[in-house]
């Protein structure tokens, strides 16, 4: 998966090159040459994404049934892909500047490993997040060459999760808020105009709910409490149509 979001990437990148030895390009016939002039600007999207979660490990002994201490200690080794699918609402401010409303659903999991150390046991715990994410983005335009046109996005997306199961080892908390930072490439069809864009969305709060009195077995505790901190985070390769 991280393979092909770094070889999408290279995909976006690549015209921007192009782009800056304009002068000696061929102008070509543009598709849709007025449609950046309209206002506003609506579509739909599609995309897959991987989540993540950091988590800072406090490293503090539990005392166990026979009185000997554990060290537990947690961490996300492997990514999973997930689906994406949303709206998009954009309105135009100059030439340059647009401002972007996405509301986005996110469905996808992690794989949290808790390993002791010194007995090196190991549990896993599979966190399902469907993510109901409403970015508000701001779009920096470059200039349009012939078909394409490049573009960096930054904003801030509040975020709910809407699969929060209580009973196991790490609860999270089910509002976060993400910085997003992101490129794209407008591509102009006769027909339409397809978007594909890279966004990293990084975690501002710690989504780690510390109050477990939902726990019905206590020798779970000892999860929860080798954990002091923990921020969401993901990568998302999508695809938008106009």
């Amino acid at each position: 998966m991280m393979a092909a979001l770094l070889f999408a990437t290279l995909l976006l990148l690549a015209p921007l090159g192009g782009a800056g030895r304009a002068c000696a390009q061929e102008r070509k016939i543009q598709n849709r040459p007025f449609l950046d002039d309209r206002v506003w600007h609506y579509g739909f999207l599609v995309g897959l994404h991987v989540q993540d979660l950091s988590l800072a490990n406090n490293g503090l002994p539990y005392i166990n049934q026979n009185g000997r201490a554990e060290y537990w200690y947690a961490d996300v080794p492997e990514y999973t892909p997930g689906f994406s699918v949303g709206v998009l609402g954009e309105i135009k401010a100059n030439d340059w500047l647009s401002v972007r409303l996405i509301p986005t659903m996110h469905f996808g999991d992690k794989k949290v490993v808790f390993k002791e150390q010194r007995s090196g046991q190991e549990v896993d715990q599979y966190i399902k997040s469907t993510y109901m994410s409403i970015p508000v983005d701001l779009k920096i335009s470059a200039m349009r060459f012939n078909n394409y046109r490049p573009y960096f996005v930054l904003g801030i997306a509040p975020v709910i999760d809407l699969t929060v199961k209580k009973g196991k080892e790490l609860l999270m908390k089910r509002t976060d808020l993400m910085f997003e930072v992101g490129m794209g490439l407008d591509l102009y069809y006769p027909f339409f105009k397809m978007i594909p864009e890279l966004k990293f969305c990084f975690g501002l709060d710690n989504v780690l709910e510390k109050n477990r009195s939902d726990l019905t077995d206590g020798a779970l505790l000892k999860y929860s409490q080798a954990v002091d901190r923990a921020q969401s985070s993901m990568i998302v390769l999508t695809l938008y149509f106009e």
